[in-house]
């Protein structure tokens, strides 16, 4: 299974008209929140058309850059994962939309427990007995908020700046994959355990991520490859 993952477009509508080749050659796409720009909720609406028309598999939440009332509109074209479940090709999706509590100067800053809070399903799906973090090798999260002390939440100074939450969750549950965005500096693939994780870097400034997602049935799902590009 080939997976596009992208996060925080920011509006731009001529990045995500340069992807669409990439797009055609993907079974699904990732996209982990922020449709709109910085202080110009009005750009996500176009963005989120353009992404609904790109592909038809699309599974995203939305970002700290969105107004929390876009949910909505996210769940009128069916491309919302937050605090819900989906299924596709074997794989489970659920997402947690937002950023924590920083600047103050976005719309949708949330506290780590609200994010958190947005996985519930994910949690309430562990029989009851069972160890977490054994059943789990189909789940994919897709977090805008990235987990803290990794690759993907690192601004400038050497500052981590990621959800403590959300990096014990991963490290709970032992997802196969995580996606998260937000931190534009910081585009890059690391692991928590057996979970691979990536943030792809901004949309906006033409940066994305390809994976191959291997097995299915009886043979453990893996991600057999995650590679970082930009559009030229």
């Amino acid at each position: 299974m080939k997976v596009l993952i992208i996060s925080d477009g920011h509006g731009n509508l001529e990045s995500l008209e340069k992807l669409a080749p990439v797009a055609a050659e993907a079974d699904a796409i990732l996209y982990a929140g922020d449709f709109a720009a910085l202080r110009h909720t009005e750009t996500g609406r176009p963005f989120l058309e353009r992404l609904a028309a790109l592909h038809d598999r699309v599974f995203a939440v939305i970002g700290n850059c969105d107004e929390p009332e876009f949910l909505a509109d996210l769940e009128e074209y069916d491309l919302s994962i937050e605090g819900s479940l989906s299924y596709f090709g074997g794989l489970m999706l659920s997402g947690s939309g937002g950023g924590t509590r920083f600047t103050g100067d976005t719309p949708n800053e949330r506290s780590e427990e609200d994010l958190i809070d947005d996985l519930r399903l994910v949690a309430g799906s562990v029989p009851e007995g069972e160890p977490s973090g054994e059943l789990w090798d189909n789940l994919v999260l897709v977090i805008h908020n990235p987990p803290k002390d990794t690759a993907l939440d690192v601004i400038p100074g050497g500052i981590h700046v990621g959800s403590a939450l959300v990096r014990s969750f991963i490290e709970r549950y032992r997802p196969l994959l995580s996606v998260s965005g937000h931190i534009h500096e910081s585009a890059a693939v690391d692991s928590l355990g057996p979970t691979t994780l990536v943030n792809p870097g901004p949309l906006a400034e033409g940066r994305y991520a390809l994976a191959e997602i291997t097995g299915g049935g009886k043979t453990p799902f893996a991600v057999s490859s995650l590679t970082l590009h930009c559009l030229e």
